[in-house]
């Protein structure tokens, strides 16, 4: 790499204070184009939108998504910025480059029937884990936590009288998240018939705080958590890619399409602005379009 890009990379993190995440990701798209450029003879100041261009239908044609394309060229945008502000070159070529316009792509939710019978299939276990599992899928439909809301929060946040947790979601905001009496059940009993024993085994020296925990006793992570999901799955015969945030697109879904208003749902999901839940409108119009082509008896004749 040029020495200009190992110095751009460390100003995105004492300058910019990009995460190392981001920084490892933009690292990949300016080795991935300075690549494409050398096949090419040139250097970083000597591309123009000829190259890019060539560049972008390149990767297009190798099955780059549009969304990718669109991050990659963020990614070169904010350094030929950097190289214009050291006088490195006359122009940003990549300004007047727009963007491939990407889909939307709108989250997965689960029917109720679905949800039903994974329940269903759950409750049938006989396994040791089986009562901490189906807890957590109870609380994960029925409150729309996030992941992270759902592994930290401690025994002494819950509110089983008015059925309220208190969780610390993004930026530590806190909120008071609601949970139905078929959760509170499923909760009651993982916290006085399994919760005990995991804690027992429990070998390490710190000591468990979350509310819920690992096969081991120690406190759940986001990755624990997605990997119990996929355990559920094998251990119900129950496969439909779950992951966390399938059960919050599905919580928010399920209200709108009784007649919950947005507000409320933005409240309940803890958004900081309602254009982030606005997308569950579409969401429901997909569904109701489904169901109507399933049911509108013309549509069923074709």
């Amino acid at each position: 790499m040029e020495a200009t890009t190992v110095d751009y990379l460390k100003y995105l993190k004492a300058q910019r204070h990009f995460s190392l995440a981001t920084i490892a990701s933009y690292e990949k798209d300016l080795a991935l184009f300075s690549a494409f450029l050398e096949s090419k003879g040139l250097t970083f100041t000597q591309a123009g939108k000829e190259e890019i261009r060539a560049f972008l239908a390149k990767e297009l044609k190798r099955g780059i998504s549009r969304r990718t394309l669109a991050r990659r060229l963020s990614a070169l945008r904010g350094y030929y910025d950097y190289l214009h502000m050291l006088d490195l070159v006359p122009i940003n070529p990549f300004r007047s480059i727009q963007s491939p316009k990407t889909e939307t792509v709108y989250p997965k939710a689960l029917y109720l029937e679905e949800v039903e019978k994974l329940f269903d299939a759950n409750a049938k276990r006989d396994d040791e884990l089986a009562v901490r599992d189906q807890a957590i899928l109870e609380l994960l439909y029925a409150s729309g936590m996030r992941a992270s809301e759902l592994v930290s929060f401690t025994p002494s946040q819950i509110d089983y009288r008015s059925r309220m947790i208190l969780v610390y979601g993004k930026g530590s905001k806190e909120r008071n998240v609601p949970f139905g009496r078929s959760a509170e059940k499923a909760m009651k009993r993982y916290a006085t018939e399994t919760r005990p024993k995991l804690v027992g085994k429990n070998t390490s020296r710190t000591r468990p705080h979350s509310f819920f925990l690992n096969a081991k006793g120690q406190d759940l992570t986001v990755r624990g958590l997605e990997y119990i999901l996929h355990a559920i799955e094998e251990k119900t015969g129950q496969f439909l890619g779950l992951h966390p945030h399938e059960f919050r697109h599905t919580f928010a879904t399920h209200l709108l399409e009784n007649g919950a208003d947005l507000r409320l749902i933005q409240e309940l999901l803890g958004h900081e602005t309602i254009d982030t839940t606005q997308v569950y409108t579409h969401v429901s119009t997909k569904h109701l379009q489904t169901q109507y082509d399933q049911f509108f008896p013309r549509n069923k004749k074709k």
